[in-house]
C-alpha cells in the first residue's frame, strides 16, 4: 500500500474518532489514566506517529480498525484499508526496576515514539476536592491502580532518563506535576528533577506547571536545566473554566497571559506553550483569538481534540467532530505560520512531540 503520507483529514479523523482493536493487542502499548494523553495508543501511520484513543469495545462506533494485508497491518475505515500502520512497542527500560525495586515504567513512561514524560508529583490540590477538580482530568487514576508512585525523586529520574536514551533512543524529555500547596506552584520540584537528570544525561527538557505566584521561578527552572515550558490554559472561555476547572480557573486568562509575557522573556519565543483542549465548549472563533494573542506573545498554542477519559466527570461528553477540528486547526496553523512559531523549532515538549494531534500537519 503506497500511504506513506497521510491527510491531514485522516489524521485529525483517526484522532477525534477512535480506533477499535476489536481484539487485536498484540506487543503495544496503551496510556490508561494518570496525567494524560489517557486511554491512548501510539501508532505509526504512513510516517507519522500519532496517539490515537483506543476502544476494544466492538459495539464503539469508530469506522476505524485494524485489518491483515499481505504487506502487513493497514489501518482500515469502514473496512477499506487507507493507510499503512504500525504499533508502537513496549521499550527496553520498562524492563528494569530500581535497586529497592520499583519498576522504572512508574517513574516514567514512553509517550509516542521517543519522548519519555513522567508526573514528578501525582497528587494536586486540585484533584483531591471533587469542588475544586478539573472535571477532565485523571492525574489520580494510575497511582489508584498502583501503575506508579506518588513522587518521583531526583535520582529515580535520572536513573530512568539515562536508561532510555541509552536503551530506547529517548529524544526529549516531558515533565509535568501536579500542583502542590506551595506558592512556586510545582516549579521547585521541577528544578530538583531537571538538575538530577541533566546531571545524568543530555536530554532536551520541558517543564509543566501552573503560573509560579512569583516570576523569578522562570529563570531558576532555565538554570535547572529546563529548556522549553508549558502553562495549560486547557479551556479559554472564563465561564466554562469556572464550571470545568473551578480551582484551576482560580488563575484567569489574563494571569496565565502576564506569566507567558513573563517566560518568552526567560525562555525564548517558541519555547513557552500551552495545551488547548478543543471540543469542550470553546467556540472556534474563541479558541482561534486566543492562540491570535497567544502567538504574539511567542507562546506556541498546542490544540488537541479533546477525548473523554474513563472515570472522569466528562467520561461521556463527546469528542469533537473532525470537522470541527479540521477548520479549527486550520485557522491556527495560519497564525503559526504567520507567527513563525512551528513546533519543529520547540526544544522538547508536547508540541514538538505533536502526537496528541494533527496540529504540525497544518503549520506548512
Amino acid at each position: 500500500m503506497n500511504a506513506n503520507v497521510p491527510t491531514q483529514q485522516l489524521i485529525t479523523d483517526l484522532q477525534t474518532r477512535g480506533l477499535r482493536l476489536n481484539g487485536k493487542r498484540g506487543d503495544h502499548l496503551t496510556r490508561r489514566g494518570g496525567a494524560g494523553p489517557s486511554d491512548h495508543q501510539a501508532v505509526q501511520v504512513g510516517d507519522s506517529t500519532v496517539m490515537v484513543p483506543i476502544y476494544s469495545d466492538e459495539a464503539w462506533q469508530s469506522p476505524y480498525s485494524i485489518g491483515d494485508e499481505d504487506s502487513g497491518p493497514a489501518l482500515h475505515k469502514d473496512g477499506i484499508p487507507v493507510a499503512d500502520i504500525t504499533f508502537v512497542h513496549t521499550p527496553s527500560f520498562y524492563d528494569l526496576s530500581t535497586a529497592d525495586g520499583v519498576p522504572y515504567s512508574h517513574i516514567a513512561t514512553l509517550h509516542s515514539a521517543d519522548v519519555l514524560a513522567t508526573t514528578v508529583l501525582q497528587t494536586c490540590i486540585r484533584y483531591e476536592s471533587r469542588r475544586k477538580a478539573c472535571k477532565f482530568c485523571s492525574i489520580g487514576q494510575s497511582l489508584r491502580a498502583g501503575r506508579t508512585i506518588a513522587h518521583k525523586t531526583p535520582e529515580q529520574l535520572a536513573e530512568v532518563a539515562a536508561a532510555a536514551v541509552k536503551l530506547d533512543g529517548i529524544k526529549h524529555m516531558v515533565m509535568t506535576t501536579g500542583t502542590p500547596a506551595s506558592a512556586d506552584r510545582g516549579a521547585s520540584v521541577l528544578c530538583d528533577s531537571a538538575k538530577a537528570v541533566k546531571a545524568a544525561v543530555d536530554i532536551p527538557i520541558q517543564g509543566q506547571c501552573e503560573p509560579p505566584r512569583d516570576p523569578i521561578w522562570y529563570q531558576r527552572m532555565k538554570d535547572a536545566g529546563i529548556d522549553a515550558l508549558g502553562m495549560h490554559l486547557e479551556v479559554v472561555t472564563p465561564s466554562l473554566r469556572d464550571e470545568l476547572m473551578p480551582g484551576k480557573s482560580e488563575l484567569p486568562v489574563p494571569v496565565y497571559m502576564q506569566a507567558f509575557a513573563d517566560a518568552v522573556s526567560v525562555f525564548g519565543r517558541g519555547q513557552v506553550s500551552t495545551y488547548i483542549l478543543a471540543g469542550l465548549g470553546d467556540s472556534h472563533e474563541a479558541i482561534v483569538n486566543c492562540c491570535k494573542e497567544l502567538v504574539e506573545l511567542g507562546v506556541y498554542p498546542f490544540v488537541v481534540p479533546f477525548v473523554p477519559i474513563r472515570g472522569t466527570p466528562l467520561e461521556d461528553h463527546p469528542a469533537p467532530s473532525s470537522e470541527f477540528m479540521d477548520g479549527l486547526l486550520r485557522g491556527v496553523g495560519a497564525l503559526l505560520k504567520a507567527g513563525n512559531l512551528r513546533s519543529t523549532d520547540i526544544k522538547a515538549g508536547c508540541g514538538r512531540c505533536g502526537a496528541c494531534s494533527s496540529q504540525s500537519k497544518y503549520e506548512v
